[in-house]
């Protein structure tokens, strides 16, 4: 099951969640079954949810949730809605969630299912198989919302310049494959220098777009922490720093670091909330040079974690 899948920073992940035996966990983003299976593994006594809006993932699983059941429950659907999903089989509280984000391996290396430029493959991207896909993006939304979709998702320096020759060139011909958006992007920007392909920063954002991934972390995010338990954490695995910069921010509110009251203001302090949660990770954890070694699409990933405190007397 887990050919071609490689858990990023698996041993640093059950380290700060440090999984035990009769407690609940969330594994928010399934995919090929790495941190299931070491979380059941390494608390022989848990109860594990895990979820995935790729019903591939969920199928995928099937043998897993079969070897560890009943502790193991798949749930094919959004983490955004995870509070909707875990009240209908009656969980109210968790004492750990794993939240691993961005596009799995599997997706990626399907060049059906179309997320990747190095293979050739339909533009879809979609992690449900339903909905809007990529190229009823490329090939319909104006030029100003392509150009902000590049530009804001994919942090693309030549954003007007890429959608202007995708309306021009759509104007004659459907865009329909990743190679042919690709080749399009490519002959749009410069080289980079570093060695980074052209097209990778269009790709990402069309991604995003498509299932409204920095979108679902912002609700992941408010909704695992409304779950977790005292003493439950919450660990997040980023791999750019777009889902990187909404975990940061939401940790640094969660645990009162985000500013607002002056330390120089006695009655403001007075006023503040006691923060429910503390930080674990004072910096975000990065994979070691083996892994990367190992697995190079590991070494952009950052870990961050916060632990819900006790409720106050």
């Amino acid at each position: 099951m887990n050919a071609g899948h490689l858990p990023v920073m698996l041993q640093e992940v059950l380290a700060t969640l440090a999984p035990r035996d009769d407690a609940a966990y969330l594994d928010c983003t399934f995919g090929g079954g790495g941190y299931a299976r070491a979380i059941l593994e390494a608390a022989p006594r848990c109860t594990l949810f895990a979820m995935d809006r790729d019903p591939d993932a969920i199928a995928r699983g099937a043998a897993l949730a079969a070897r560890f059941a009943p502790r193991l429950t798949l749930i094919e659907g959004r983490f955004g809605e995870m509070l909707d999903h875990l009240s209908a089989r009656g969980v109210t509280a968790l004492d750990g969630v794993v939240m691993d984000l961005g596009v799995s391996s599997f997706q990626l290396d399907q060049a059906e299912r179309g997320f990747s430029f190095r293979a050739e493959g339909p533009l879809d991207m979609r992690m449900e198989k339903s909905g809007p896909s990529a190229a009823d993006l490329v090939n319909t939304l104006p030029e100003a919302e392509l150009a902000d979709i590049l530009f804001h998702l994919g942090e693309e320096r030549f954003a007007r310049r890429i959608a202007k020759a995708i309306v021009a060139r759509r104007a004659e011909q459907r865009f329909e494959t990743t190679g042919d958006l690709a080749a399009l992007v490519r002959s749009k920007v410069p080289r980079d220098p570093s060695g980074i392909d052209g097209a990778t920063r269009a790709f990402q954002a069309l991604r995003l777009a498509v299932n409204d991934e920095l979108g679902e972390v912002e609700r992941g995010l408010a909704a695992a922490a409304a779950l977790l338990a005292p003493g439950g954490r919450l660990v997040v695995v980023a791999f750019h720093s777009l889902e990187d910069r909404i975990a940061k921010r939401f940790m640094a509110e969660a645990t009162g670091r985000a500013g607002g009251a002056s330390r120089h203001d006695p009655g403001a302090l007075r006023a503040a909330a006691p923060p429910r949660f503390r930080i674990l990770t004072p910096r975000a954890l990065r994979p070691g040079k083996a892994e990367t070694d190992d697995n190079p699409r590991a070494r952009s990933a950052r870990l961050r974690a916060m632990e819900r405190l006790e409720e106050a007397a």
